[in-house]
């Protein structure tokens, strides 16, 4: 008999994958801090986690290449500056960095999670 992880982990394996790709806009983000008209991203995670859900395992690959499909609702959301600055630039190194901190948190509980179920199966396993 096999063991489906998909199945063992649950939503945990859905919720780190959506993570992984908020930290990709996230760092880009802080990438692009000084370049003129760059449009600061977000993900929203409740929708991404929902259509990971949907669409079983396997992260979004391209997040720009989703801002191309209208009426899609779990895409890159525009985040809306603060202070807008005069070159056009969204990006607010404080914010991009508060968040940044916080997904890196909540990756890293996504991670304990997944840890303590992986525990448990091998301990199962063991027939502990």
């Amino acid at each position: 008999m096999s063991i489906n992880f998909h199945n063992a982990l649950g939503m945990h394996a859905d919720a780190l994958a959506v993570r992984a790709d908020r930290t990709r806009v996230l760092a880009s983000n802080i990438a692009n801090e000084n370049t003129p008209g760059y449009q600061a991203k977000d993900l929203d995670f409740k929708a991404m986690l929902q259509e990971q859900a949907n669409a079983g395992a396997g992260g979004v690959d391209n997040i720009d290449a989703q801002l191309a499909l209208p009426g899609e609702s779990a895409q890159p959301l525009y985040r809306v500056p603060y202070s807008p600055s005069r070159d056009g630039n969204t990006v607010e190194i404080g914010v991009e960095q508060a968040a940044f901190s916080q997904n890196a948190t909540d990756f890293q509980t996504t991670l304990t999670f997944i840890n303590g179920d992986l525990k448990g199966l091998q301990q199962a396993i063991n027939g502990q």
